[in-house]
């Protein structure tokens, strides 16, 4: 007989990046058995990066920061993405058996339905109206543990997304749009009056129709926890744009599952660094690709053999299978 599922609702009261990512993965650690959480947080001019991401070619660094905003990176995959007051940022946190992405989703759907907006789920990470993106998502994995975050735009300044977010001509052509402003959606387009509070509101009924009720929400302001050395890391210099060397090789292309740049330095024909900039949704796979690399020759049998030394799941396998694929016919010819 299964435990009965433990629900709690966390609000975060500030607006800092840094500080409500290392709030998030803070839970994460706490997440108990058999419990799920449902985490509202709102960070203000921000740009947030998947977290294999090369912060110079996904957002203007310099001119976000001079407009007095900052840059944030995030656990998990996925692609960059900006945040302003105008959008709500919702994370499931939860024992990894518990993990349900139709589930979670239906909390989002049925609470956006719930307005009279008629939203589904396309694509690969998307929640959209009338074929507009107003939110993405991305998961991250631990052994036992496992979070799902996304956004959902009420009223965002999509001037600003398009002044900060830089997006790579191949990603747009692939989704057959001009521009990233043209592919989003405020919800406000659909219900004019529609507040960030009423969204928190709807979507904390939502959750818990589904889940079961749960105690008061737990507000936390900046003060209120030790994070452990967390909000460190995350406002970090090098957890946000980490080192970008000089390589001596990059290939670069885009699969339906994302895009990939991969870099090497050389030295005496061996690989001695190896990193890959991705907005693959996988982001702890496309580590594990990059540090198989390490110390190989540059030949595509000693690279497809890194690659064939990799266990990973089932539905990874086409990642793997594209990626050896274009390494064979890539590093052939160098």
């Amino acid at each position: 007989m299964s435990c009965p599922v433990k629900t709690k609702i966390v609000l975060s009261d500030s607006f800092d990046p840094w500080h409500n990512l290392a709030l998030e993965e803070f839970l994460l650690h706490k997440v108990e058995k058999d419990q799920i959480l449902l985490y509202l947080w709102q960070n203000q001019n921000t740009v947030v990066i998947g977290r294999n991401q090369n912060p110079w070619q996904e957002c203007r660094c310099t001119l976000l920061e001079e407009d007095g905003g900052k840059l944030a990176r995030r656990l998990s995959g996925g692609g960059a993405v900006f945040h302003d007051l105008g959008n709500l940022n919702f994370t499931f946190i939860m024992d990894r058996e518990l993990y349900d992405l139709h589930k979670q989703l239906q909390v989002i759907l049925g609470g956006v339905n719930s307005l009279g907006i008629q939203a589904e789920f396309t694509g690969r990470n998307d929640l959209t109206v009338e074929g507009k993106k107003f939110s993405g998502n991305a998961f991250y994995f631990e052994k036992d543990k496992a979070y799902h975050h996304g956004t959902v735009l009420v009223h965002v300044d999509g001037e600003k997304v398009g002044k900060y977010l830089q997006v790579s001509k191949e990603k747009m052509a692939a989704k057959g749009v001009q521009s990233v402003q043209s592919r989003i959606t405020n919800l406000r387009n659909y219900l004019p009056d529609l507040s960030i509070e009423e969204m928190k509101g709807t979507l904390m009924a939502s959750f818990q129709s589904l889940y079961g009720a749960c105690p008061e929400p737990l507000r936390i302001k900046d003060t209120d926890y030790d994070l452990g050395g967390l909000y460190e890391k995350y406002a970090s210099w090098d957890w946000r744009y980490g080192k970008t060397p000089q390589f001596d090789l990059v290939l670069e292309t885009r699969f339906p599952w994302g895009g990939i740049e991969l870099g090497f330095t050389l030295r005496q024909g061996k690989i001695i660094d190896s990193t890959i900039y991705s907005d693959a949704m996988n982001a702890h796979l496309i580590q594990e690709i990059s540090a198989s690399f390490l110390n190989r020759t540059l030949n595509s049998s000693e690279l497809l053999l890194a690659l064939e030394s990799l266990q990973v799941q089932e539905e990874d396998l086409m990642i793997l299978q594209d990626m050896k694929e274009w390494i064979g016919e890539k590093v052939k010819g160098v």
